[in-house]
């Protein structure tokens, strides 16, 4: 066991817990969303069984994602897809959680938390099986489940806190998105069609391509959320025609 633990891959770890902790948040809002019309003394149990559920379904899903990018060209979709995901990290857009309902009871309030994380939990799972992607492959899922179970107690009891925490130090969404085009780039690198007729790339040529990745989209995120600014209307009121 101790050996086992000394060869874990410990940076790829780390990737996922920081991944689970950016893109976790829409995760904090629906469980409170869900459990809000819950009596005080079900609102813990809804939370744990939501919880718990959720992170059985996305081990399960991640674990699918995990063989499915050994397929040709998938690697490069999900490149494409952490890209835009990375750029909308830097450029929300309006929050889209009005049309989650609370339940009145603990069994629909697990249903409606596991519904809205499946149909939301496709960031996570391409980043996270992109940040497993380079570990060993009998460990790989060791790995996402380890960075689930840590990041998902902080996700829960935590979220207000690590919100604070990314408003005093906004460097840290810069950071994440960073990180994502830096999976991005490696998994484009590394997708099989490419390795297939070139070989497996170069150390250096691997890095260039992931900074690549990084510095794409920290640039067209800035862009994209500094031209939505320009583009706001003063005091929320609708942009004039004329």
């Amino acid at each position: 066991m101790l050996e086992a633990i000394e060869t874990f891959h410990w940076g790829a770890i780390f990737q996922i817990i920081l991944i689970d902790i950016l893109l976790g948040g829409d995760n904090a809002v629906v469980i409170a969303l869900a459990c809000r019309n819950l009596p005080a003394p079900q609102r813990m149990r809804g939370i744990l069984w939501g919880t718990a559920g959720a992170v059985l379904l996305r081990v399960l899903l991640i674990a699918f994602a995990l063989v499915l990018l050994d397929i040709p060209f998938l690697k490069a979709l999900g490149c494409l897809l952490l890209v835009w995901i990375g750029i909308k990290l830097l450029a929300p857009e309006e929050d889209a959680h009005g049309n989650i309902a609370g339940g009145t009871t603990v069994l629909s309030a697990i249903k409606t938390i596991i519904l809205a994380d499946f149909a939301m939990s496709l960031d996570n799972v391409i980043a996270i099986a992109g940040a497993a992607q380079n570990t060993q492959a009998d460990h790989q899922l060791y790995y996402v489940i380890f960075g689930l179970c840590v990041s998902v107690p902080i996700i829960v009891w935590g979220s207000t806190l690590v919100l604070k925490l990314i408003d005093r130090f906004p460097v840290a969404v810069t950071l994440g998105a960073g990180l994502l085009g830096w999976i991005a780039g490696g998994m484009l690198i590394t997708d099989i069609f490419i390795v297939e007729r070139w070989g497996q790339p170069a150390p250096l040529l691997k890095m260039a391509v992931e900074l690549a990745g990084a510095a794409l989209v920290i640039v067209a995120g800035k862009w994209l959320a500094a031209r939505r600014r320009r583009n706001r209307p003063a005091g929320g009121e609708p942009a004039s025609s004329s």
